[in-house]
């Protein structure tokens, strides 16, 4: 079963804690080894999806949105995301060159093809920027990709 991510960036300590509870809960559905996690592992629930999947005994494959794109990403998250695709079992590209707002819906749209269902930590509202949560939260109930929304009761970002 292949299970993508996509999910706000930025949480703090006290939000992060319980989305980390939320998504190893949604492992613990699977029997060890049955998991795929596709993820693009940026910083928060990218990464975290991925190391709760491969902490449970599954794969991932991770989705790179450009050329560009861990360069984006903050510096302090750098080892992780490098340690994460260096454990990817496959490498999907876009082929785009720029990590813009363009080229990551690009990779969230590559991810959701990928996908048997889609985990979605979002607080429900509209995306801050084109290529947000909610977009691909919209794209893929457009695709008919099953998505779960994964956010704490009570938490906001």
């Amino acid at each position: 079963m292949r299970v993508g991510i996509t999910g706000h960036r930025g949480l703090d300590a006290q939000v992060e804690k319980r989305v980390r509870a939320l998504l190893a809960e949604a492992v613990a559905e699977y029997a060890p080894g049955e998991l795929v996690g596709v993820s693009c592992l940026a910083d928060g629930p990218d990464s975290w999806w991925a190391e709760a999947v491969l902490a449970h005994g599954g794969r991932i494959e991770a989705v790179v949105p450009a050329a560009g794109y861990r360069e984006g990403l903050p510096d302090w998250h750098h080892p992780t995301y490098d340690r994460l695709i260096g454990l990817a079992s496959d490498v999907h590209e876009t082929g785009m060159t720029v990590s813009d707002a363009q080229a990551h819906m690009a990779g969230s749209e590559i991810l959701v093809g990928l996908a048997d269902e889609l985990l979605a930590v979002w607080d429900g509202q509209p995306a801050w920027g084109y290529g947000g949560t909610a977009d691909v939260v919209a794209y893929a109930d457009r695709q008919g990709t099953p998505v779960r929304v994964l956010w704490p009761q009570g938490a906001s970002r």
